[in-house]
C-alpha cells in the first residue's frame, strides 16, 4: 500500500485501521495478474493477488476482495482473494514453516484452493512438488503440518449454497463468532432454512443454535 501526504501519526492510525481490514469492496482502477488497484471510496488501495483471483475479476469492474494484511520492517503488504476459501488457504500456508507470503501466493496460483487441500489431505507429495519452488521437504512438511487442521476444519469452499447469500453468510459469521464449528454451523444452517426460508438472521441463527 501507499500513502500520500500522510502525517506519521495518521500513517500510525491508518496501519491499527488496516490490519483489522478483513475485506475491500470498491473499483477496480488497474489489473493484472499479479496486482489490483480498489478505489474504496476515494481511496487507492494497492492489493498483492493470484492468478486463480486475477481470473475472477478480471472482466470486473467492481467487486469485494477479502483481504490478509502482512506488516514487515520494510513494507506493508495487503493481499487479497476473491474467495473466502482462498484467503483461508493463504493464512493456512504462511503459517507453515518455510513457506511465506510470496511461496503461498504462487501454489494459489497454480491450484485452487480445494486443490490444494484435496492434495494436503490425500498426502499427495507428488502434486505438490509439482509448483514451482516447492520441493519434496517442503510438500511433505506441508502434508504433516496441515493435513489434521484440514481434516478437521475443512475450508469454506463450495460447501455452502450459502456462499452469495447475504443473511445466510451473516448468520454463518455470528455462529462462528460464537465458537460453532464452521461444519456444524453450516449443516445447521443449511437444516434450518431447508425447514422455512423466510426466517430474519436472528430467527435464523437462534433456529440454527436449538439444531446444534
Amino acid at each position: 500500500m501507499i500513502f500520500y501526504n500522510l502525517q506519521a501519526t495518521q500513517v500510525a492510525t491508518f496501519l491499527i485501521f488496516a490490519s483489522m481490514i478483513a475485506f475491500l469492496k470498491g473499483t477496480f482502477v488497474l489489473k493484472n495478474p499479479a496486482a489490483v488497484q480498489i478505489d474504496v471510496n476515494g481511496i487507492g488501495y494497492e492489493v498483492q493477488i493470484t492468478l486463480n483471483t486475477y481470473s475472477k475479476i478480471q472482466n470486473l469492474e467492481k467487486g469485494i476482495l477479502h483481504t490478509v494484511l502482512l506488516i514487515r520492517e520494510d513494507a506493508h503488504i495487503l493481499f487479497g482473494f476473491f474467495d473466502i476459501a482462498e484467503k483461508e488457504m493463504f493464512q493456512q500456508l504462511i503459517n507453515v514453516s518455510g513457506i511465506g507470503a510470496s511461496t503461498a501466493r504462487v501454489m494459489l496460483s497454480y491450484m485452487r484452493p480445494d486443490e490444494l487441500a484435496r492434495a494436503i489431505v490425500n498426502g499427495d507429495v507428488r502434486t505438490l512438488e509439482g509448483i514451482k519452488g516447492i520441493g519434496k521437504k517442503t510438500a511433505e512438511r506441508l502434508v504433516l503440518e496441515l493435513r489434521d487442521k484440514m481434516t478437521k476444519q475443512p475450508l469454506e469452499t463450495n460447501i455452502l449454497s450459502l456462499k452469495n447469500n447475504t443473511l445466510q453468510q451473516d448468520a454463518l459469521n455470528a455462529l462462528l463468532a460464537l465458537g460453532i464449528n464452521r461444519q456444524a454451523a453450516v449443516q445447521a444452517l443449511e437444516k434450518t432454512m431447508a425447514a422455512d426460508t423466510s426466517l430474519s438472521v436472528e430467527e435464523l441463527i437462534k433456529q440454527a443454535l436449538r439444531t446444534l
